[in-house]
């Protein structure tokens, strides 16, 4: 809240000072002395009680008793304030300089709720769509919101073909199964990401061989993919596909890594479940390898609760997905099965979200673009690095994510996660690199530095998401911004 919108002073109209309440909307003013030092606060009872005194709405404020409101002067905490709020039975708290002033005035309301780490963000074109669904009882998996979502997503990203399924490691899987992946078989595949990335792998009967980050990008780099190829090439054993994975909204550095891939006639399956909307050099994100992926989970940019979607130039490609997610129907009256297969589809009402969804994606990406600046901004100057943004296309800041910097700090992320935590503010760690986990504990792992200093595995160390969601308030994110200041500053 901006403080100036709600002082006065003792020579302000009763009437300005109603207009004022009314307009804010806060439920108190703050009346200051001439040199702008806090006096004490007003609420529209004390108002009410000058009125009953028979005054004027023309008369000023100047008959107001002298009263010790309750402040925080120094630092206090989320539980000290609401303590002070609930001892005194107010939901206002200014909290003033060591001059008097008043840097800002604490809500109960802001002090209760949680801030989250990234919300779904529904408009109402998603309800329009659902209702179709319901109005024509096109209820059951498939359905026209399928086809349309399927030929909207083509148009958005700039590809041919696609698959809406029932959630981006579904994708991963028909892609994986449709290169021919199966049992004995290695995959490469980014290690800095979420489990979803390679479980499929594992669903083939397959090896995962996990890529190492690159600082600049935070995505595969091109020096440990180079390695991997050579030790396979040498061991005669080259992967079936690699899985490249763009991170956080920001798209991989494609034109090294396709280029070895290429080189070793690899096809590339390109996880875009945290970058739609994303471009590589004009490119979408998604659309650069032999198939992409896409994810609608509920904290993505856009979601349809559940769900992902398949990409690909290749008609082949997505039909024989489609037959795949479809429990490999045979074109016959009958049932007729001659391979197993998935019931991967996507359903016709969550399809009618997602192209709601779609229609405001740009909005979303704004709005998360714009709360990336804002982080950048507000935490000047601390012991923290902001995720790099290369120039070679746009970045969507899906999440927002910092480093700390430990030659300027002895915090580390366990610490900066439990002050947001005191109040209420939801941060996550950056994802635990795939080769630290314990269910590929003997996966092998290509570090970005020969000498196996690995880049993912101390932004795992280091890292922390902050809250990025598109539907996130101007003073939810200036909370998140003040915390991380009075934290790191002390």
């Amino acid at each position: 809240m901006n403080t100036k919108n709600i002082s006065v002073q003792r020579t302000t109209a009763i009437r300005d000072a109603l207009f004022i309440l009314d307009k804010s909307g806060c439920g108190i003013l703050l009346l200051l002395r001439s040199d702008m030092t806090f006096e004490r606060t007003i609420t529209d009872g004390d108002i009410r009680r000058l009125l009953l005194e028979d005054k004027t709405m023309e008369d000023t404020l100047e008959s107001l008793p002298i009263i010790e409101s309750i402040v925080v002067e120094g630092g206090y905490t989320r539980e000290t304030a609401l303590d002070l709020m609930n001892q005194h039975k107010i939901n206002h708290l200014p909290v003033l300089d060591e001059g008097r002033r008043v840097k800002r005035v604490l809500e109960r309301r802001e002090l209760d709720e949680q801030i989250l780490l990234s919300t779904p963000h529904m408009g109402s074109w998603e309800l329009e769509f659902v209702e179709e669904a319901f109005r024509t009882n096109w209820i059951a998996p498939l359905g026209p919101n399928v086809d349309a979502f399927e030929r909207e997503m083509e148009e958005y990203v700039g590809i041919k073909h696609a698959a809406a399924l029932s959630s981006g490691t579904a994708a991963i899987h028909l892609a994986l199964h449709i290169l021919g992946v199966t049992q004995g078989d290695t995959v490469f595949c980014s290690s800095l990401t979420f489990v979803a990335s390679a479980n499929p792998i594992l669903y083939r009967g397959a090896t995962p061989v996990f890529i190492d980050s690159e600082p600049d990008t935070w995505n595969m780099s091109p020096q440990a993919l180079e390695r991997a190829f050579v030790d396979a090439e040498k061991n005669e054993k080259l992967p079936k596909a690699v899985i490249i994975v763009n991170l956080y909204g920001q798209s991989a550095d494609f034109e090294p890594l396709l280029a070895l891939c290429n080189q070793y006639d690899v096809p590339v399956v390109e996880d875009a479940a945290e970058s739609l909307g994303a471009t590589y050099k004009g490119k979408g994100s998604g659309t650069l390898g032999a198939m992409g992926i896409y994810s609608f989970n509920g904290n993505k940019i856009i979601t349809t609760s559940g769900g992902g979607m398949l990409v690909s130039d290749n008609e082949d490609y997505i039909r024989r997905a489609k037959y795949l997610a479809t429990q490999g129907r045979e074109p016959a009256a009958h049932y007729e099965h001659v391979e197993m297969a998935y019931n991967y589809r996507m359903s016709n009402v969550l399809a009618g979200i997602g192209r709601g969804q779609l229609k405001v994606i740009e909005d979303r990406i704004l709005a998360r673009q714009k709360l990336y600046q804002h982080y950048r901004d507000g935490l000047q100057g601390l012991p923290v690095k902001m995720m790099p943004t290369p120039t070679f296309g746009r970045c969507t800041h899906w999440l927002s994510a910092i480093t700390v910097d430990t030659q300027r700090t002895v915090a580390r992320p366990k610490d900066i996660l439990a002050a947001l935590a005191e109040e209420k503010i939801e941060g996550r760690p950056i994802w635990k690199p795939m080769h630290l986990q314990p269910l590929f504990a003997n996966a092998p792992y290509y570090a970005h530095y020969e000498d196996g200093n690995s880049v993912s595995g101390d932004l795992f160390e280091l890292g922390v998401c902050l809250p990025s969601g598109s539907n996130l308030a101007d003073y939810q994110q200036e909370k998140v911004i003040e915390v991380l200041n009075r934290f790191l500053r002390n």
